[in-house]
């Protein structure tokens, strides 16, 4: 045996052995969701991150369901390529797609983007913040944030608060929100909320994925009576580049690709919750709840605490601006 497959094999083991210690089960068979094709006729709809992974899966099937499909990205021309592919991908009988600038690092351009939507929109009916970032190295928004808080939890935030006007004069209306189950891992350090003294980027990532959830519980209560539910859920482990960020050895990438298509879900797998909740009549009234594999599941009790989830929506209400 070469020196060279001998190092492929020891490495390609050690990537398959970590493998299932991170993840002991394989991904679980996810059934993927099938409506009429004029579901979503005449609803618009606002999907953050549309250009790539779960938002750019979401959006494709949705413009399938004849939808308005409203992506909202930082990248331009990302999103552009991302419109020409999920166009080509839905048949003759599509929806419309609308690209519109939308960077959550910038609460000036959060602005500006609500501003045009007001203006240009006779209605919202659906707003999924999916746009993330994940485990990136220590650096600030334009405004100062952390940016995982400050793009996760922050710029979505003000992007809600926002549009809401809107989204109360669409009634019926939803608001679908994307955590993940690492905020198990997390807690909310009002302490350093900004991590200002300490930074762990694991760590950050999972408080604004609690962050998610917390706001989701506040902002359902603020909403009861108004037409307008909101709820969140976890998509479980796709295959997407929200892991850009996590450095993997050179030589183990390919062998690593080729686990997570064993272990990993695929963007449209992971799309199957976000869809559910945008468009199924099962939902319909349903707040204030977070859904795995399109089903309601149970919280950590950190996630809905609602002394904390008062405490963080008015400290982010200061931090955005919208209070003094």
């Amino acid at each position: 045996m070469s020196t060279a497959v001998l190092v492929a094999a020891v490495v390609g083991g050690g990537v398959l052995f970590l493998m299932r210690r991170l993840f002991p089960q394989q991904k679980k068979v996810v059934k993927l969701l099938q409506y009429s094709a004029d579901t979503m006729r005449g609803k618009t709809v606002i999907v953050t991150g549309a250009n790539s992974g779960i938002g750019k899966a979401l959006a494709g099937e949705l413009l399938k369901l004849q939808a308005r499909v409203i992506m909202a990205c930082r990248d331009q021309g990302s999103a552009e390529q991302a419109a020409q592919d999920i166009k080509k991908q839905a048949g003759p009988e599509q929806g419309e797609v609308v690209i519109k600038h939308l960077d959550l690092a910038s609460l000036r351009s959060v602005r500006k983007f609500c501003e045009e939507i007001n203006a240009e929109e006779s209605k919202i009916d659906i707003l999924v913040n999916n746009a993330g970032i994940f485990r990136c190295p220590y650096t600030k928004t334009e405004d100062g944030f952390e940016m995982q808080l400050g793009v996760n939890h922050l710029g979505h935030f003000l992007l809600t608060h926002l549009l809401l006007d809107l989204l109360k004069r669409s009634t019926p209306s939803r608001i679908v929100v994307v955590s993940s189950k690492l905020y198990k891992s997390g807690h909310i350090n009002f302490d350093d909320l900004n991590s200002e003294v300490n930074y762990n980027k694991s760590f950050c990532y999972s408080q604004s994925k609690l962050a998610n959830l917390l706001f989701t519980l506040e902002l359902a209560r603020q909403l009861e009576g108004t037409g307008v539910t909101v709820n969140a859920l976890t998509p479980g482990i796709v295959r997407t580049r929200l892991g850009r960020h996590v450095q993997i050895p050179l030589l183990a990438k390919p062998l690593f690709y080729l686990a997570s298509l064993v272990f990993f879900r695929s963007p449209l797998e992971g799309a199957q919750t976000p869809l559910y909740l945008a468009c199924s009549p099962e939902v319909e009234g349903v707040s204030g709840k977070c859904f795995a594999d399109c089903e309601e599941e149970e919280l950590m009790a950190k996630a809905t605490d609602d002394q904390a989830a008062k405490k963080l929506w008015d400290i982010s209400s200061r931090m955005v601006g919208l209070t003094n």
